[in-house]
Parts: C-alpha cells; sequence; structure tokens
C-alpha cells in the first residue's frame, strides 16, 4: 500500500529479540536490561501480525534482533514466514558469530540473503567495540566464505566509526575477493555517544585505494544504499548516508518490534503498540486496520527538527536496526 506521501510501503524489519551475544557500544551497550520474556511476542503472533501485513501488500520482511540466533528456533521461524502465501522475500541481519550451525536450515529454507555485521578486521578492536574475547573475526570470515559456497547472497554492514576507521579499506576489498556487497553505514546518535565518519570522508578514503570507484544506477535489496564500481571489484561497495543525506522520499519500511511496537519512522515518536490489542483479542481485520493506520501516519520528512529529539531516545537492539 502507499502512505500518505505517495510512498509504496511494502518492506518491514521484524526484531526476534532483543538480546544479543554481543555488547557493541553503539547498540546495545552494558547496563541495558532486556525485556522480560513475556513481553516478547511469540513466533505464533509474529507470524499473524505478517500475514495480515501481507493483505496490505508488505511482502519482503528481514529478521532482526537484537542478535536474531541467539532465539531458540529462529530458523524454524524464518522457514515458516519464508512458505508463507504472497511473501516475496525474507532476508537476515546477524552479527555471524552463531550462523554456521543453521546455514543448511537457512539454505533449505530459501532465505534470499544474509547481512553480516562486521566494523572491524581486528580481532583486538572487535573485542573492544564488543566485548567479545576469542578469535571472531576469523569465525565471522569463515562462516561469510561458507555461505557464499552455499549460494547465500551476502552484505557486509560495517558502521563508520572513527576507532574503526583504519580498517575500512580492508574491509571494501573483501568486495574484490568475493562476490558481496559491503555496505559503510554512518552512524545514527542511537544510544551511548560514540564518533562516527561521515560517507564523504569514507569515500574519499577509498578513493585512493581503488581510484576507478564509480557509482552505478543499481539497487541491491531494500536499503538506501547508493552503490559502486570497479573493474578489480567482483561485489559492489554501498554508502549509507543515515546522517548526511535525506532519503525518506524513498522510504519502503516499517519496523515491528520484539515488544510488539509498530515503528514507522526511527526518529519520530509515533510508534503503535500493537501488542495489547493483539493479546486483547482483536481480530485481523481489527489489527489490518491498525497497520494500515501506522503506514497512513509515516511522517513525509525526518530532516531536520526531529534530529534535536534524536539523542538517547532508542536503543538500536530495541528496535533491530
Amino acid at each position: 500500500m502507499t502512505d500518505n506521501s505517495g510512498r509504496t510501503i511494502n518492506y518491514m524489519r521484524v526484531s526476534v529479540t532483543d538480546r544479543c551475544n554481543l555488547r557493541c557500544k553503539y547498540c546495545m551497550p552494558y547496563g541495558i536490561r532486556p525485556a522480560k520474556h513475556s513481553d516478547i511476542l511469540t513466533y505464533e503472533e509474529i507470524l499473524r501480525l505478517c500475514r495480515i501485513a501481507v493483505t496490505l501488500g508488505i511482502v519482503r520482511f528481514k529478521i532482526t534482533g537484537g542478535e536474531p540466533l541467539v532465539r531458540k528456533d529462529c530458523t524454524g521461524f524464518i522457514t515458516r514466514l519464508k512458505a508463507m502465501p504472497g511473501v516475496e522475500q525474507v532476508t537476515m541481519t546477524t552479527n555471524g558469530l552463531l550462523l554456521a550451525d543453521h546455514l543448511d536450515e537457512l539454505c533449505a529454507a530459501g532465505i534470499d540473503g544474509i547481512n553480516i555485521s562486521l566494523d572491524t578486521l581486528r580481532n583486538r578492536k572487535y573485542s573492544e567495540l564488543t566485548g567479545h574475547t576469542g578469535n571472531a573475526v576469523e569465525t565471522v570470515m569463515q562462516t561469510l566464505r561458507q555461505c557464499i559456497k552455499q549460494g547465500i547472497f551476502v552484505k557486509i554492514n560495517a558502521v563508520l566509526l572513527t576507532q574503526t576507521f583504519e580498517d575500512i579499506g580492508g574491509i571494501a576489498l573483501l568486495a574484490g575477493e568475493m562476490p558481496l556487497d559491503i555496505r559503510f553505514i554512518e552512524l545514527m546518535p542511537l544510544g551511548p555517544e560514540q564518533e562516527g565518519v561521515s560517507v564523504k570522508t569514507a569515500f574519499e578514503h577509498l578513493l585512493k585505494l581503488l581510484p576507478g570507484l564509480h557509482p552505478v544506477d543499481e539497487k541491491h535489496g531494500n536499503g538506501p544504499a547508493q552503490y559502486y564500481a570497479t573493474r578489480s571489484l567482483r561485489g559492489r561497495i554501498g554508502f549509507i548516508g543515515a546522517m548526511s543525506h535525506q532519503f525518506c522520499e524513498s522510504c519502503n519500511r516499517i519496523r515491528l518490534t520484539s515488544t510488539g511496537m509498530l515503528v514507522p519512522c526511527l526518529l519520530y515518536g509515533n510508534d503503535e503498540d500493537i501488542k495489547t490489542f493483539l493479546r486483547n483479542g482483536s481480530s485481523d481485520e481489527d489489527l489490518r486496520r491498525i497497520i494500515q493506520g501506522c503506514i497512513e501516519k509515516k511522517p513525509p520528512s525526518q530532516y531536520p527538527a526531529s534530529l534535536k529529539n534524536l539523542k538517547g531516545r532508542r536503543a538500536m537492539c530495541r528496535i533491530g536496526g
């Protein structure tokens, strides 16, 4: 369906948990208390809402967390969602540390793509950012290569941070080694304050490493990334200027949090508590009207006034990115 600004809304990001096996400083730092188990939507509740959403033209779904794979039987849920009539695409975002044990099930389910979050290629820096000890980078890289071997389309999401700026060249070159996309994403002021780097600065840095880097008129998936290519790359390098570029006019999404909040826009506080209606006996038609109303009230733009009130208002782990 279309919202009041004439945008086609066909994509829902679905968080299945607010828990994670990492403690990334910009997403889920220490001190954030997880929601009560009773407050988290069951898989059956999520599937019901997804089925209703499909009738409104929302046919693409991204499964997120927290870390979705920390929730028991997440792959079973994805299998059921992918098989739902009318669903065109199901993808997932993960940190990759638990992914290897679930790849066969995800392939069998027909997963359409996996986004792997990876901000650095250095274990020590990875530990500083996430609290994880051990050879996490090697684990993620081995799994990434296995994804590609099994024919899964992979994107790497790298948040642009000052403390990992020296890593962006090495991360970008992974698109030369393998047929995957790298997406560099500007840090949004959600949660504790961190220092970010602009996509302009990142692009200028990468241009020295990849002098033929040029924009391509391609759309990969549902995100707002601008993609670039060179002859030396097997994949693409994308930039998402979440702070420096406005792409509200092409926004095609709403979000469903693990606690049952419908979020039409990250930067506005007009969320809808659909869980209360869901658990109070509302009919499918009632829930359909709530989702439709949430889509219709999507704001036309997030800039610039909304940014002033954004800082600290949301934690990324609670909304699924």
